[in-house]
């Protein structure tokens, strides 16, 4: 006769961590517990870049572009990269593309599991902190070739602003200051917004600046892919404020993408910034 019981891992009081009661009840599930041959194994699997984020007055703009790479292939066209966290935070993705959605669906889980547990959101900080704890879990793939590198992003409840948090392989955690990139690209991206970003930008002005920023990292990156007009694949473009996060409606980043895509007609290396005293 089998045992039908409830295992019990699951009636063992615990902490609020998701993350930690899989790797006592079932370690297997977590993607940095699965044993690897030796070598490095950056070339079996599809590689995602660029992710870009900006903060403007009442919130923080992230996108990403579409494009998946394995080696000097590309793998996918359309690949998603900008994922919500929770109703006030989203991750952007960077590096092995596989391990990297496993890991936004367990920190999705994650603070769901906390809210559910201790009966509140964890803070802004908190949630970056266990994004970093699931990263430093990843090290010993991404020693492999396996790296995940995500951008984590949100608004901020208490402070009532926009926050940018990026990360390195070791889980090391680094709060960003009005924009920042990730990514094979980022340099690119990081050097339009440069010249792009002001403190005052608008919610339409933010999403602007980042799509230029993507475009000006497909011009330079392979691995980044830009506005593909023929296909109509465009960025993953996410927007969070006071009011909760929402992903912006395709045709509405299509509508900006096409004047970025004209003006570029016109200009290819891009707008310029306005310097001081309005000198252009």
């Amino acid at each position: 006769m089998s045992d039908s019981r409830i295992p019990t891992s699951y009636m063992t009081p615990g902490n609020s961590s998701f993350a930690d009661f899989l790797a006592a009840s079932a370690p297997d599930l977590l993607p940095s517990r699965r044993a690897l041959a030796p070598g490095s194994a950056a070339e079996l699997a599809p590689h995602g870049t660029t992710i870009v984020a900006v903060t403007f007055p009442g919130g923080v703009v992230m996108a990403g572009d579409r494009r998946a790479t394995m080696g000097n292939v590309i793998a996918q066209r359309d690949i998603q990269k900008v994922f919500p966290a929770d109703e006030y935070s989203c991750v952007g993705i960077a590096g092995t593309a596989g391990l990297a959605v496993e890991m936004v669906r367990l920190f999705q889980t994650e603070l769901e599991h906390y809210e559910k547990i201790e009966g509140t959101t964890l803070s802004m900080d908190g949630k970056a902190n266990r994004l970093a704890a699931l990263i430093r879990q990843n090290l010993g793939m991404a020693m492999q070739g396996l790296a995940v590198v995500p951008l984590f992003a949100g608004f901020d409840l208490e402070s009532g602003i926009g926050r940018i948090f990026s990360y390195d392989v070791t889980g090391g955690r680094y709060e960003e200051t009005s924009f920042h990139s990730v990514g094979s690209g980022s340099m690119f991206a990081r050097g339009a917004l440069k010249k792009l970003y002001r403190p005052e930008l608008d919610q339409e002005g933010a999403v602007t600046a980042v799509i230029q920023a993507l475009y000006d990292a497909a011009d330079d990156d392979s691995a980044t892919g830009g506005p593909d007009l023929t296909r109509r694949i465009f960025p993953v473009v996410h927007i969070i404020t006071a009011d909760g996060g929402q992903r912006l409606p395709d045709d509405e980043v299509a509508a900006i993408a096409d004047r970025v895509v004209g003006g570029r007609m016109q200009r290819p290396d891009g707008p310029y910034a306005e310097l001081e005293g309005g000198t252009r």
